[in-house]
């Protein structure tokens, strides 16, 4: 571990020329899924519906009614499901571009 800090820290380190020329593409490839994601949990937010009285979809303007909400609760159940799912799968694909890009800094 002491070897492998001293060479990090030295600079003197060769980096394989596949590291190289793959690091460029994989940020490329976690960026577009980190724009991805954020447009879908954007969609998906703006489809649900609010939780306060007589609330209304932001995108259609529709008012909720009792059978509404009884009918598509189990719908409502799996967009929240997704939105969260989503919100993690950003915050790992960020962190991975972080990493990738503190390691690879275009040299």
């Amino acid at each position: 571990m002491k070897n492998f800090i001293h060479v990090m820290l030295s600079g003197d380190a060769t980096v394989p020329a596949w590291v190289v020329s793959s690091f460029p593409v994989i940020k490329i490839v976690l960026a577009v899924l980190v724009c991805l994601c954020a447009l879908a949990i954007t969609i998906l937010v703006l489809c649900q519906k609010t939780e306060d009285q007589g609330g209304t979809n932001v995108i259609t303007g529709a008012t909720d009614t009792f059978y509404n909400r009884n009918k598509g609760e189990s719908l409502q159940g799996k967009v929240k499901k997704a939105t969260v799912a989503l919100a993690i799968i950003i915050f790992v694909l960020c962190i991975a571009f972080l990493i990738f890009n503190s390691i690879y800094r275009g040299y």
